[in-house]
């Protein structure tokens, strides 16, 4: 049985071909991928990923909100029971941000230009998921 992966576009931004491509390529590797659109609230996210049953919730976030909508995220998540729901950001990132995404519960950040392969792997490695052979 595969993980699965909550793939999130919050508050405003309604810039998705990043989050479609990053869905794609970890449903290629295997993953059971649920892809909420955009526009979603960060109780909205919460609900589905209880709903859902996810090891993972990816944030991808370009609207510049992402250490807000990050914090938000997990302090819902811890809110509801639910703190062990790793959660990723993925999107425009600055690298200075990286360390305050980390700080606010975040279990691994992908900013953008990262390869897809290193996101796989990095996501394998927070759910403890094997290569397919």
């Amino acid at each position: 049985m595969s993980a699965r992966i909550l793939v999130a576009k919050p508050g405003l931004d309604g810039h998705d071909r990043g989050a479609k491509i990053v869905a794609r390529a970890l449903r290629d590797a295997g993953f059971e991928v649920i892809y909420t659109g955009i526009r979603k609230r960060v109780e909205d996210i919460v609900s589905i990923a209880l709903q859902e049953d996810v090891a993972v919730v990816g944030l991808s976030i370009l609207s510049g909100a992402h250490v807000a909508l990050t914090t938000r995220t997990v302090d819902a998540l811890r809110a509801a029971d639910a703190g062990d729901i790793a959660v990723v950001v993925g999107g425009t990132i600055p690298q200075e941000d990286v360390p305050r995404l980390l700080s606010a519960g975040a279990a691994a950040v992908f900013p953008t230009s990262t390869p897809l392969e290193d996101l796989v792997t990095g996501v394998r490695a927070l759910t403890g998921t094997p290569t397919p052979s």
